[in-house]
């Protein structure tokens, strides 16, 4: 479009020499020439004298001498290809393509035109989300009235379960479920329990007839025992020295309180064990001191003592009294 008004700055002479021609050549000489030219010249070749400027010049050059040898045929009235050979502006393929977007050289208006074709995309893709937000917008009354009824039916869900959680625990704290008819009893066999599955509930009833428990019921268990066997040997020991201990007699308790303490540490190994399988953080069971445990045993013993001294002054005033 630019260049169909277009007239050359070069004259015919300095057009041959520019295509390496002399006057009287054929136009398939032409043709050759520019097109060595071309590839030689060319920006987008891949020729290290590759230059935009020198290949406009042998452009313009091809023009005038491509027309001056057509006029020249045309004169001639023996040719016989003289329509083949009218002066014909010349067809330049890149100017054609690129759908006639930009200006320049080819590879400039290449560049133009991936420009284009971006700012084309970019237009398309914001029509298209316009068109679909407005598409979604358009039913937003029917869908915002769904959502307004659905977030109130939660938010009244959510209230009524913390309500009765709160009841429950109240009751709890008042000791309302101390006195239930099931307290102490094994559970049933869930038989009628409607929230687990038949395969699940197999499997409970086949290892609640077999006499199975949790590991941490065992742990708990074990724990509770051992404790228990190892105040009532302290309070044994204890009243096997008698009272008061000589001096070898407290080095005894003191071995024997040693031995115990021992125990205690090992004894706090298997609560740490008990705490980290137990499923119900309020079952979780706090380290034995051993401070307590000793004075503890020593009030037993002396509870003893007396419950063994009372029992003597009564059989004594007993007999006094036969």
């Amino acid at each position: 479009r630019m260049l169909s008004g277009y007239k050359p700055k070069n004259d015919v002479k300095d057009s041959y020499k520019i295509l390496e021609l002399n006057e009287g050549c054929s136009l398939d000489d032409v043709r050759n020439s520019y097109r060595n030219l071309a590839k030689k010249y060319h920006p987008d070749s891949s020729s290290g004298m590759a230059d935009s400027k020198a290949f406009i010049r042998v452009e313009e050059a091809y023009r005038v001498v491509l027309n001056d040898v057509a006029a020249k045929q045309k004169s001639d009235p023996g040719e016989e290809e003289e329509d083949q050979f009218k002066s014909k502006s010349l067809q330049h393929r890149h100017y054609l393509s690129f759908e006639g977007v930009g200006i320049g050289t080819p590879s400039q208006r290449e560049k133009q035109y991936m420009q284009f074709r971006v700012d084309r995309a970019t237009e398309q893709v914001l029509e298209y989300r316009q068109q679909r937000l407005e598409s979604l917008y358009a039913g937003s009354d029917l869908s915002r009235a769904k959502d307004v009824k659905q977030s109130k039916k939660v938010k009244i869900t959510q209230a009524v379960e913390r309500l009765v959680e709160d009841l429950i625990q109240e009751s709890m704290a008042k000791g309302d479920f101390d006195n239930l008819s099931g307290k102490g009893k094994p559970l049933q066999k869930f038989s009628d329990s409607p929230h687990i599955d038949p395969m699940t509930h197999n499997l409970n009833r086949i290892l609640i007839d077999n006499g199975y428990q949790p590991e941490w019921i065992l742990l708990q268990k074990e724990i509770r025992e051992t404790i228990e066997r190892l105040r009532n040997s302290i309070v044994a020991s204890r009243r096997k020295l008698g009272e008061p201990m000589s001096l070898s007699e407290q080095k005894q308790w003191g071995r024997i309180c040693e031995q115990f303490a021992e125990d205690i540490r090992k004894l706090n190994k298997r609560v740490d064990n008990f705490n980290l399988v137990v499923p119900i953080l309020s079952r979780q069971m706090v380290h034995f001191s051993m401070d307590k445990e000793i004075l503890r045993a020593r009030k037993t013993y002396e509870a003893l003592m007396e419950k063994v001294s009372d029992s003597d002054t009564k059989e004594n005033e007993g007999e006094e009294g036969k």
